[in-house]
């Protein structure tokens, strides 16, 4: 093996499908059971014909089913490609204090702030791969959503390929609630109960991902609820809740209203922030605070909340300490 080659899988592998996969396309299969593998390399033995369900060729999009037997061909992972192991302080959160409900179909987990959902484009372990180290008993293990990298709290999990599919037709028909806190920047009125914008892709030179509000005509119907939950000085705690799903949607609508997150390094006020960088302060202040959803299983309406981190409380003694 040359220096570059750090893993291998150099025997065929016979793959037999459990129930928890039933219904998933090939090609995602593949990429969860060959941790490590580059997406190209496995699109690459799928259109060669290495790849087998039954004995007979398949394409990417095949569903597969359960007692189905996928055939592997020996394959070979770059030092690039090879799987990050996990952490010890990482483990442990996630064997720990971020997990706050479990059952037989779910997960959901407290993501803290500055940890990404999947690895890539610089991030060599995210969430969902860490996860996956964790908690190798789960046959399936997939996010029914996403949180951004700075933005902490409830991120739910499925632990089968049905749970998964309910979970999102909840999202699709809005039947999923999502209630996040934030601190904004001013003194949100009362009278601001929501922002029906539409968002789109901002042009960025360095390929940066960055939305603003459309031009008129253009971009994706986008609408937020929000609340005011306390006033501290020159700071609001709102509540907001996300009726589309729009990458950003919340930072990019509170800054369209005046109001920006605090500590937010795409969209906030950079002077503040830096201030409270400071103080130890470093964080944006935006946390995925409660989620309900029904039950995959039983149907039963769930209501899970996310603790706070002890930076929430942070803001507000700097803000008593500097008299604001």
């Amino acid at each position: 093996m040359s220096s570059t080659e750090a893993g291998s899988l150099a025997a065929v592998r016979y793959l037999d499908v459990t129930a928890g996969a039933d219904g998933q396309r090939l090609d995602n299969y593949l990429i969860t059971q060959l941790k490590g593998a580059p997406r190209t390399l496995v699109y690459r033995i799928i259109r060669k014909g290495e790849v087998r369900i039954n004995k007979k060729r398949a394409k990417a999009d095949t569903r597969l089913q359960t007692g189905d037997q996928v055939r592997v061909p020996p394959i070979r992972l770059t030092e690039k490609a090879s799987q990050t192991p996990v952490g010890d302080s990482l483990r442990d959160l996630l064997q720990g204090d971020a997990l706050i409900y479990e059952n037989d179909a779910v997960l959901v987990l407290n993501k803290p702030a500055g940890l990404a959902v999947h690895g890539g484009s610089g991030v060599r372990v995210g969430l969902i791969e860490a996860l996956r180290q964790v908690r190798p008993e789960l046959d399936f293990l997939e996010l029914v959503h996403r949180l951004d990298k700075d933005t902490s709290g409830c991120i739910l999990l499925a632990k089968s390929r049905k749970a998964l599919n309910i979970l999102q037709d909840q999202l699709r028909a809005k039947q999923m609630g999502k209630f996040y806190q934030a601190w904004v920047l001013g003194n949100w009125p009362v009278e601001l109960r929501e922002v029906d914008a539409p968002i789109d892709r901002a042009s960025s030179p360095s390929g940066e991902r960055r939305m603003r509000i459309a031009e008129p005509g253009a971009g994706k119907a986008s609408l937020t609820r929000f609340k005011i939950l306390k006033r501290l000085g020159s700071l609001t705690l709102i509540e907001a809740e996300p009726v589309t799903g729009r990458t950003h949607q919340i930072r990019v609508h509170a800054r369209f209203a005046g109001f920006p997150l605090l500590g937010d390094p795409k969209y906030g006020d950079e002077a503040i922030n830096e201030r409270f960088r400071r103080a130890g302060i470093g964080r944006m202040f935006l946390h995925a605070r409660r989620l309900v959803f029904s039950d995959p299983l039983t149907g039963q309406r769930l209501t899970i909340e996310a603790p706070l981190d002890k930076s929430w409380k942070q803001v507000e003694q700097d803000k008593v300490k500097n008299h604001e």
